[in-house]
């Protein structure tokens, strides 16, 4: 499941000021999208690249014109979703009628429009539950808002409309955030955080990441043989972030087994070290990403999204900033995993290259035949990638 974090930056959190420091720290942290009143589209445009959704009130999904737009906005570009709901019958500015089928939010959503729609409601007892759930039947997005909040409404929610559109949970902080993506274990799909702090968007944020990120079961092999085999295109992948001591990449001949190699973040008598380079293997090599697939080593370039992975088997995901391709002598290591399977790679002859061993980080110059080596381990073939159920020998 795509996480994603929204911020609220409408009218009711303040003047243009307030309302475009929240969406600058916003697009500082990497927020995915902002909900605005739709005569700010145009500003927010002009502040940066993200989502927008703007609020449309009163049932009426028309853009307003340039010179329909007040002194305090902007209109003409277009938002990637509208919103209804707001000083409607979503927020209980407008009583709920007693059947459905007469509502104006709900008429307005039913429109035919290109662009995607949203709901915005309030969830203020069952028969706004009921609302958004027939909202939900309609929009893409459906944002719930709980001014008493508590978890039971949600975990309905996300049980009974979790399939059929983007569920979106109103949160005041990262706190909040995080046991909304966690209801049910299956949590909300997405969150709109109404905070004008940028620390507090942050770590929302980074609550979105940690909760798109799996964690492997990685296990030991034993190593068979370690044989010098001459010269290859070796690849170091260069990323644009800085990696952790305990943290490297998952590589190797066959997808099957992928072995954990170190990044260089140690110091050595040889060269200093790069904390943000991977010394990964031959051009035929495949490297994990964070989709759960693979990609060959010589695909990777810049711009690339590439997983990293630490020793415990938590992982994240890192840019590709550069590929150095350059021939060097290789070792060919031979393993034999837990279940009898026996994988290989080619790692670059060279004391810098490290791999995790039970025994520790070590050097590929020192790994012996009995060492145990650090991969991960599935028995799944691949297609251009993807894992497959179907037989396919690798040797």
């Amino acid at each position: 499941m795509t996480r994603s974090v929204w911020i609220k930056a409408d009218g009711t959190v303040g003047d243009w000021e307030d309302r475009r420091a929240r969406i600058t720290a916003a697009l500082e942290a990497g927020v995915d999208w902002v909900l605005v009143d739709e005569t700010d589209v145009g500003r927010v445009r002009e502040l940066g690249d993200i989502n927008v959704a703007a609020f449309r009130t009163g049932g009426d999904m028309t853009l307003v014109d340039d010179a329909e737009a007040d002194d305090d906005g902007a209109s003409g570009p277009e938002p990637d979703a509208v919103v209804v709901g707001k000083d409607g019958e979503g927020d209980g500015t407008i009583d709920l009628p007693e059947d459905l089928s007469g509502s104006a939010d709900l008429s307005t959503l039913r429109r035919d429009d290109d662009l995607e729609r949203g709901a915005y409601v309030r969830i203020l007892d069952k028969e706004y539950e009921a609302f958004a759930e027939t909202a939900a039947e309609e929009a893409d997005h459906t944002i719930v808002i709980g001014d008493d909040w508590t978890i039971i409404p949600l975990e309905n929610l996300i049980a009974r409309i979790g399939e059929e559109t983007n569920l979106v949970a109103g949160v005041t902080s990262a706190e909040e955030a995080k046991t909304a993506f966690e209801t049910l274990e299956i949590g909300s799909d997405s969150v709109l955080l109404d905070s004008d702090d940028p620390d507090e968007i942050r770590k929302t944020v980074e609550v979105r990441d940690e909760a798109e990120r799996e964690t492997l079961e990685l296990e030991y092999a034993e190593v068979l043989d370690v044989e010098r085999v001459g010269s290859a295109d070796r690849v170091c992948i260069d990323t644009g972030n800085l990696l952790e001591h305990d943290e490297g990449m998952l590589v190797g001949s066959m997808a099957r087994g992928l072995v954990f190699v170190h990044a260089e973040t140690a110091e050595s008598p040889y060269v200093a070290s790069r904390p943000f380079r991977v010394n990964a293997g031959a051009v035929h090599a495949y490297v994990r990403t964070p989709d759960g697939g693979t990609k060959y080593l010589s695909e990777l370039q810049s711009g690339d999204e590439v997983q990293v992975v630490d020793t415990d088997g938590n992982t994240r995901e890192a840019i590709v900033g550069r590929v150095k391709i350059e021939k060097r002598p290789m070792f060919r290591i031979a393993l034999e995993t837990e279940d009898g399977d026996r994988v290989e790679t080619l790692l670059q002859n060279a004391e810098t290259i490290k791999v995790a061993t039970s025994a520790g980080r070590t050097a590929v110059t020192d790994l012996e035949a009995g060492d145990e080596l650090l991969l991960y381990y599935e028995d799944t073939a691949r297609h251009f990638g993807e894992a497959v159920e179907e037989s396919i020998i690798e040797k």
